[in-house]
Formats: C-alpha cells, structure tokens, sequence
C-alpha cells in the first residue's frame, strides 16, 4: 500500500555523514559518507551487523556521538524542527540541542538497563520530559505517565510507576524506554534495536503501536535493526550499512524481492525462518555459505535425564505500609516441573514476567526458590551447602539476557573470561593464554579484543564475549537467557551452529530461554511454553510447533513476524489479552498444576490461569 501521507520535503536529510573516534591506536572511522533521507510520516530502517555504523548514525544525528569520544569531521544533518526553520544540527549547541532531543526526536536506546537511571523510579523518568517539554504539572504529568505504560502494555501499570529498573526484566524495561520516547509525541523517532529484548508478542504490539503512531500522528521513525522479519513488517524504506558504510538502499519490496547486493542477499538468506525444521525431529545447524565445517548433521542426544525440577515453586515478596512489611506475595514460578536430557536442549518461552529467567536463575541458585527440587545427577541442588554448591557451579553455568550489565566495565575482555578459570584454578600461564585465545576464536571474535574493554564493543559483540566466558569452565548444563537476541542475523546463526556444534562434540546440556519463536524451533529437542509463572504446554519440538494447543501457545505462533512484506501484520491480528497479576495475598493457596495428555510427551495445563 503506497503511503499517502509522504511528502517532497524530508523532515531529515543526511548527506556525506563523515564520524571518526581517537582511540589508543589511531583514529577509527565509524561512519563514511553516508547519506539517506527521512519524509514525513515515513519509516526508514537502518540494517547491517553489529559494528556496522548504524548506531553511530543515530547517535550522531541526536548529537550524542560526541559523549562517547566520536566526532563528526565533515557532511550534514539538515533537520525541519517545529521552532526553527531547516537548519543542520550539526551547528546547533548543546543548549540548543537539550530542546530538540526528547521534544522533538525521541529515542529509544538498545540497551534498556543503560538508558535508565537506576535511582530513579519509573514515575520520575517518565513525566522528567513531559513536564520540561510540555509544561506539564505533576499530576498531569502522572497521568500521562499512567497512559504511556497501558498503551506499551505493562502490567499492573500504577504499581510499576513507583519500582525502581532493576525491579523489572528487562522487556519491561525495554517498554519503558519506548514509552519514555513517545511521551512528548517528536517529529521523529530513532529506535535503536527496540524490540530486541521483547519476546513476539508485545514486539508485534510494539510494531503496531508503531505504525499507528506514524498513520496519527505522520511522525516519522528511523528504526534501526539486525532482524530482517521485523524490516520486513514495518519498513517504507531499507538502508543497507556495512563496515560504515551504505551499500545499498531502496524500498522495503525492491530490497526484499531484488536485492542487488551480495551482503543484502547475505542478510536476507540468514534469517531463522519458522517452519523451516518441519518434517525434521532434530536440532541441525542452519546452512551457512561461511567456510564453518561442522561436524554433525543432527544432534540426537541422549534420553538420560541430567537435570531435573521437580513442582517447583519460587515467589517473592511485596512489601507495603508505613513500615514496609510483607503484605503480599508476587507468584513468578508457581508449581513448574521439567527434565533436561543429557545433550539435549529444553527451551522456555512466553512473555517477559512469566517467570522463564527466575526458573533459570532459582536452578543456579541465584534466587532461593519456596519449594520444589532441581536435581542434576542425583543431587539435589536446592539442598547443597555454600561450598558443595561452588563446585556444583562448574557444572552449570549461565549466560545472562543483559551482556552489558554481566560485563566488569572497567575489566579488560581476557580478564573476564579468564576469570572462571583462575578461580578455579584450571589453567595458568601460557595455556591460559592459548585457551582464552581459542574461545575467542570460537565466538567470532578477532583476538585484538582481548585487550579491550565492554564499551569498545558493540551489543552483539559482548553478548559473544559473555558466552565465551561460560563455556570456559566447560559445563555440563549451558543456560542460555536470550543469549543470541543481542546478535544480528548472520553472526547470530554462526553462534547457533557453534552451540549446536558444541552439544555434540562435549554432550552439552542447554536450557535455553528465548522470545525468538525461529531461533527456538532450530534449536530445541523439548519446548516449555510459560505464561503467567505456569508452564502451559510443555511438548518434542517438532509437537509444539505444528500443533499447538493451549489459546496462549497459539497467541505466540501468530505473533511471529514473517520475513516478507506482503504478509505484514494488520491491526486486528495483534489483539492479545491483558497480563493478569501475579501478586496474590498471604493467605492465597494456588491449586497444584493439572495437566491433560494430548499424547506421548504431550501436556497442556487443566487449570483455569485466564487465558482461553
């Protein structure tokens, strides 16, 4: 559908954008000669690899690039603002700037953890900009805050507005950042990776919410993304970068269709697609026009079951009153039980809140579950003291959703990585350096960045670094919380043929927590679907996808964006159920979790949860 509301005039035009950065070694160019255009009402997306320029380009359009050491030597920024004619931002002040960013182009950065200010709550960060752009009052304000997390569909939308970021996971965060961004309605707004932490469902929302916004409004919005389906559902427009620069740009069918470009055909044929493991009963590693030889095929695994949890259940408290006492408990795992078989991989799936990273965090003991075992070959770890549980931990090791936040940032990479090794003292001296040397080599990553430090690297790149750091102590059982959502397409798929290559080579156990439907149904022996701290459905892969059962396992197969703009999501397909709480009062008992065989390794939950 030809979009009416485009105009001759851009609202930005960016022309032969020139970005350098002073490091210890010299001066590195981040982004060359780039130039593309932004219309009225118009949604351009920015695509590449990590690393390849495109968010210098946004943060050098909100003139922010200069606060992380980049400086921009040459081109033009022209922007049409509501209280000046066109003028180039890169001749505005700082001052002058403080009155564009937020107002008039709003941003929403990749990481969530970073752009919150941890000391302050929701409700302080929200209504800072409505009351400085807007000249909202107080009150004012806080409705309005109010109506910005319904619309981006946080739960229980008054009790989040007074918690701190760190009280929330980090899709909620992420919801935050978006709906901070489109507090005070900008002319254009940069989204910088913003539904990378979201699992399908509230990205779907996001990404209507999106275009309603831009059909309303006519703000126009640079997106900026590695995930070709979501280009596919939302894009005008497609800017290709590599390495810098733009390699090619053109419609979203023209790019789709007829990609001219060796690297965009690269891209394109990188994407995960769901249903492509139809007819297949095993994991296999995706075919990849790279020079990796991977050993295997399929991974059969075994169904010897290494890790067992047992009806368990993990809440936490709500405290309340004058005097801050418990008044309340807040269900995030409630009466869940599954196996792990050795070699093989269970994937949780579900919203952000269901309680899949809690499971995973309570079997590493990261969080002290109410009830239940978690048993790994005949132990039961909930059971093990400080000392019997440290040396349980070189079984199991975990990589976490956040790769920034799981980073020391003043520690160089081959510390980090280093750092399992030397407290458990496996390796030392030269075989120290060749080991850490190698799992670099593993991830993808050059062995110049062991002497680098987190912010030297991009999203996707620490997230590599991270998984390199857990697989150092050679685990039996891999917990994997969103560890390839930070990556883009085509490195993406190397770390999954790595971790499917690795299963099979060491008889590696993987619990592997995910929104990314595809990547899930690649990867997956077993699949757990959770909502609302129950596992709904829990089934073989190959059952799960092809015929899912519960109403919400269903709400997550349609939500899957497709890699084809001809089947673009439309208003009326995204219309899912409002998160109930999970707070219930100190007296509430749960009925345990029922469920009903479908059949062999088959089971939907029998309990009336409010989904249906």
């Amino acid at each position: 559908m030809k979009n009416t509301s485009l105009k001759k005039s851009p609202i930005l035009d960016v022309n032969s954008l020139k970005v350098n950065f002073q490091t210890k070694t010299g001066k590195v160019t981040g982004v060359k000669d780039l130039s593309f255009s932004i219309f009225p009402g118009e949604t351009v997306c920015l695509v590449g690899e990590s690393g390849s320029g495109k968010s210098v380009s946004s943060l050098s359009i909100m003139r922010l690039v200069e606060f992380g050491g980049g400086k921009i030597d040459s081109g033009s920024i022209m922007f049409s603002s509501n209280s000046k004619a066109e003028k180039d931002l890169i001749d505005f002040n700082q001052k002058d700037m403080r009155g564009i960013r937020g107002n008039e182009i709003g941003m929403v950065f990749q990481e969530p953890m970073t752009a919150l200010n941890p000391v302050f709550t929701v409700k302080r960060q929200l209504t800072e900009g409505l009351r400085i752009h807007k000249k909202m009052g107080k009150k004012e304000a806080q409705l309005e805050a109010l109506n910005l997390l319904k619309s981006v569909r946080i739960p229980e939308p008054e009790r989040r507005l007074n918690q701190y970021p760190h009280e929330l996971s980090g899709g909620m965060r992420q919801r935050i950042v978006i709906a901070m961004a489109l507090a005070c309605k900008p002319r254009i707004l940069i989204a910088d990776e913003p539904t990378t932490a979201l699992d399908v469902t509230i990205q779907a929302e996001i990404l209507t919410l999106l275009n309603r916004l831009k059909q309303e409004t006519g703000t126009s919005i640079l997106f900026i993304t590695h995930d070709m389906a979501v280009v596919a559902q939302i894009a005008d427009r497609v800017v290709v970068m590599y390495n810098g620069e733009k390699v090619e740009e053109g419609t979203v069918n023209q790019i789709f269709n007829n990609p001219v470009k060796d690297y965009t055909k690269k891209l394109i044929s990188s994407v995960p697609k769901l249903g492509a493991m139809i007819g297949k009963k095993y994991p296999e590693p995706l075919e990849l026009s790279s020079n990796d030889k991977l050993k295997t095929k399929r991974i059969v695994g075994t169904k010897k079951p290494l890790l067992e949890v047992k009806n368990l259940v993990t809440r936490y408290p709500v405290m309340g009153g004058m005097f801050r006492k418990k008044i309340a408990n807040l269900h995030a795992v409630e009466d869940v039980s599954f196996t792990i078989n050795k070699g093989q991989t269970f994937s949780l799936v579900g919203e952000s809140g269901c309680g899949k990273t809690t499971i995973a965090r309570t079997i590493l003991r990261l969080e002290e579950s109410v009830s239940g075992e978690v048993w790994i070959e005949g132990v039961d770890v909930l059971k093990q003291n400080k000392k019997e549980l440290l040396k349980q931990r070189l079984n199991m090791q975990m990589v976490f959703q956040d790769p920034y936040g799981s980073l020391n940032p003043v520690m160089k990479l081959f510390d980090q990585v280093a750092e399992p090794l030397i407290n458990y003292k496996i390796n030392q001296g030269a075989e120290l350096n060749k080991m850490i040397s190698e799992l670099f080599d593993k991830v993808k990553l050059p062995r110049a960045f062991l002497n680098r430090y987190p912010h030297e690297l991009s999203g996707g790149q620490r997230q590599r670094v991270a998984i390199a750091r857990a697989l150092a102590l050679n685990p039996k059982l891999l917990i994997l919380d969103e560890a390839v959502s930070a990556l883009d397409v085509s490195v993406q798929a190397s770390v999954i043929n790595l971790l499917l290559d690795l299963q099979h080579e060491l008889g590696l156990s993987y619990l592997f927590v995910s929104h990314d439907m595809a990547v899930v149904e690649r990867v997956s022996h077993y699949v757990g679907v959770m909502y609302l701290g129950r596992m709904v459905e829990i089934g073989d892969r190959q059952t799960i996808f092809s015929n899912p059962t519960h109403p919400y396992t269903k709400a997550l197969m349609k939500a899957v964006p497709i890699a084809d703009p001809k089947k673009r999501f439309r208003g009326d397909d995204i219309n899912f159920k409002a998160i109930s709480s999970p707070i219930r009062s100190l007296d509430f008992v749960p009925d345990a979790s029922s469920y009903k065989k479908i059949k062999k390794d088959h089971y939907v939950l029998d309990n009336d949860i409010g989904y249906d």
